[in-house]
């Protein structure tokens, strides 16, 4: 904690009052026309305004300080410079005309810059976007950006693939905190819903210099839905439905902002019975999930402050094979029940020329899985059809839930991340900060997969950006210590030190070229050391090794980009070596008639990429043309190919958008993904046959009472072809992924 210490001393002496206002006029460049309903945003401040009818805005109670503004408005390139406060001048700002869509602020890397000014290559997708192309689920959703796949247990359980990388490989960030839900276990899901969530931005590659461990392979940036503008109530109903499970979505949210205080609250429910493909339903793939999330804002002129709370209530069938066909959204044994509650905290303290920022996080994850051998039955109960009828019974959920789980696990996760942004020092802007986390396991239950136990994290870490006239560079460093006290008999240290540098030049006009070297690694998890018990959700005995190392790596990414206004290329290659890597290997015996599989180490290696275009011919600057293709190739060092690695995917899409027409805003697209057989397998997995789908699907917003409602329709798997995805973890009992599924949506504002 002196490092603490020293941190909150350093900026004492710097703290400023002074309370300061900005006023400007945003127009088109080269004419006398303003711009309207500009959006003017401090991202460091998460404070903002509109323009008016004559494009002019004011924003008072600012900071005294460099900040960082962006304008943006659809229709335009987007603004991002640094201004110093107090300033008396009156700002201007010349937007040019552009068909691209608007270049966002990134949340996930420091310095909070748009895309293009970032040397570390992000993704970043708006989950609105997800959902119009018909996602039922937020794991489903991730997969429609390049590099991103998901490991699956039907539909509601998904864990993310980054360029071949799973696990908990894969960090998730929900709230500004790290999502913390028992996620190193192979069956269980993210945990997380997609309602009340803006956008999800994703980090390809090692990020433990900003994240620590479990960064390793990347990260998946969740970013909460952000309040009304100041003086702004807004209250909307969502709800949408899906043919393939008759099940729906439907939430409702309010919020509203003064001066000073904001609030919002947003309450959803989803229910699903089992998804069916051309041929059968697949049994207990049915689930229904609740969610609650709620923020209460404060921002003064030199403080902002930001809670934010979810509970997630979810129960999931675990499939097992195919059963009785029916549609009933009532569930089977066995199944999971998982509450999970985030409560987290973000407040920054401004002062001359620097800040401190101080993100809290407490999660409470209650897990708990049912199975049908851990209680009694009658007679009628070995009966197919009178076990079908007791099920659609309306209290059978009650009944089941009172039954005793045989596997009961809560975990307890306290985070806690401190970062100082010092003063600008000409071309440098640095970063230092601590980070750190509690994290307490117990069971509860019959069963014990996975021991009691207590983890403590704690890291260091200092980063800077430079800037040059035509080029950036970026730099850090990080110390990271992690404790495990298994059972209080067992204790394992894991120490590691990584570095990040990166460049971000313009070699020739509208040519982009980012080069990041970068080092990560991954402490063994809980399951991986100590896992004794068969797991439900994947058919397996797993025995874990207490003797496991820390996996480490280095990779190079290399990304180069092209546009011009009417026409985007681009090239993401990267290669990943990865020492001591942890994966499962059958052994050949069986535990209750259960496959036995042993954590193992070896060397190992990942290299591929991502490479697309995007077409928006002129005139036609509604018509857009996008093609992109994704590879990667996994091995250890033998040669052998490691398990669960994405089969290659070419995607076209064909999309169309129209702005100020009849319709105040209107959309349709075709996509066509097409996945090539996977044949570079483990040695415990099968070949995987290629298959095409197609989906569709049209949307726009319209004026009912003066308030704008949202229509879509979305089709996916249009041709209902039988196929199974790599990923499946039913693949092992040839249970095909979902087949034909349109989707409805309605969203009213008011």
């Amino acid at each position: 904690m002196k490092t603490l210490y020293f941190m909150l001393l350093a900026v004492v002496s710097t703290v400023s009052i002074a309370q300061q206002s900005l006023s400007g006029q945003v127009s088109i460049i080269n004419t006398s026309e303003t711009v309207s309903d500009a959006t003017i945003y401090f991202p460091q401040l998460e404070k903002g305004t509109t323009t008016d009818s004559n494009g002019q805005f004011t924003i008072n109670n600012l900071p005294s300080g460099t900040q960082k503004i962006v304008v943006s408005v659809i229709g335009f390139e987007t603004i991002s410079q640094n201004i110093i406060l107090p300033t008396t001048k009156l700002l201007t700002f010349e937007i040019i005309p552009s068909i691209i869509e608007m270049d966002e602020v990134i949340l996930s890397t420091p310095f909070h810059k748009l895309q293009r000014d970032n040397v570390m290559k992000v993704e970043q997708e708006k989950i609105s976007d997800l959902q119009a192309k018909g996602a039922v689920t937020l794991s489903e959703g991730i997969t429609n950006i390049a590099g991103v796949e998901s490991v699956t247990t039907g539909l509601s359980i998904g864990k993310p693939v980054i360029r071949g990388l799973s696990s908990n490989r894969v960090l998730v960030y929900a709230q500004g905190v790290r999502l913390e839900n028992q996620q190193f276990g192979a069956e269980h899901g993210l945990g997380v819903n997609d309602v009340g969530i803006e956008s999800v931005e994703v980090i390809k590659g090692p990020a433990s210099l900003l994240y620590g461990s479990d960064a390793l392979g990347g990260v998946l940036y969740l970013n909460p839905e952000r309040y009304a503008a100041s003086n702004s109530s807004k209250t909307d109903v969502n709800t949408r439905y899906f043919s393939n499970t008759e099940g729906y979505s439907t939430n409702v949210g309010f919020k509203k902002s003064a001066d000073q205080f904001k609030f919002l609250i947003r309450a959803s429910q989803a229910e699903h019975s089992d998804y069916e493909t051309k041929n059968y339903s697949v049994t207990n793939t049915r689930f229904r999930e609740q969610d609650l999330k709620a923020g209460l804002g404060y921002q003064s002129t030199n403080f902002k402050t930001d809670f934010r709370y979810n509970v997630n209530l979810s129960k999931l069938g675990i499939p097992e094979e195919i059963g009785a066909q029916s549609n009933s959204r009532t569930l089977l044994e066995p199944y999971q029940s998982l509450t999970n509650h985030i409560l987290s905290s973000k407040s920054t303290w401004f002062f001359n020329n620097s800040s401190l920022d101080v993100n809290l996080g407490f999660i409470y994850n209650d897990r708990k899985e049912f199975e049908d051998h851990h209680h009694d039955h009658d007679a009628d109960h070995d009966d197919e059809d009178h076990e079908e009828e007791a099920h659609e019974d309306e209290d059978h959920d009650d009944e089941l839930e009172a039954e005793a789980p045989a596997l009961h696990m809560k975990l307890k996760t306290f985070n806690y991340d401190v970062k100082y942004n010092l003063p600008t020092l000409g071309k440098f802007e640095t970063i230092v900060g601590l980070q750190g986390m509690n994290q307490v396991n117990t069971n509860y239950g019959e069963e014990l997969l996975i021991p009691d136990a207590t983890t403590n994290d704690v890291g260091v870490l200092a980063t800077s950006h430079i800037h040059f006239e035509t080029f950036d560079v970026q730099l850090g460093a990080r110390f990271d210590n992690r404790n495990i006290n298994i059972n209080n008999s067992i204790k394992k240290q894991y120490n590691s030190i990584n570095g990040a540098a990166g460049i971000k030049a313009s070699l020739l006009k509208n040519t982009v070229v980012r080069l990041n070297l970068a080092s990560g690694f991954r402490a063994p998890n809980l399951s991986e050391l100590a896992s004794n018990g068969t797991h439900e959700g994947t058919n397996r005995y797993e025995i874990g090794n207490i003797a496991l190392k820390n996996e480490q790596n280095f990779q190079s990414d290399l990304a180069l980009e092209y546009n011009n206004k009417h026409f985007e290329v681009f090239a993401n290659g990267f290669y990943n070596h990865i020492n001591n890597y942890i994966f499962l290997a059958p052994n050949g015996e069986t535990i209750d008639d259960t496959p036995v599989y042993n954590y193992l180490q070896s060397d190992a290696r990942l290299h591929g990429g991502e490479f697309g275009l995007h077409l928006h011919p002129h005139p036609l600057d509604w018509l857009h043309v996008e093609s992109s293709f994704e590879t990667v190739i996994g091995q250890q060092e033998n040669k052998d190919y490691l398990p669960l690695i994405p089969a290659n995917s070419l995607t076209n899409t064909l999309r169309v958008e129209f702005e100020n027409t009849t319709f105040t805003k209107s959309y349709a697209f075709v996509k066509l993904k097409s996945t090539f057989i996977q044949s570079n397998i483990s040695a415990f997995e099968t070949t995987t046959p290629s298959y095409t789908l197609l989906s569709a699907g049209f949307g726009t917003t319209v004026s009912l009472f003066d308030n704008p409602l949202q229509i879509s329709l979305s089709g996916t798997n249009l041709t209902d072809k039988v196929y199974i995805n790599h990923l499946s973890r039913l693949k092992s009992e040839g249970i095909a992924n979902m087949g034909r599924n349109i989707s409805i949506g309605l969203g009213y504002t008011l």
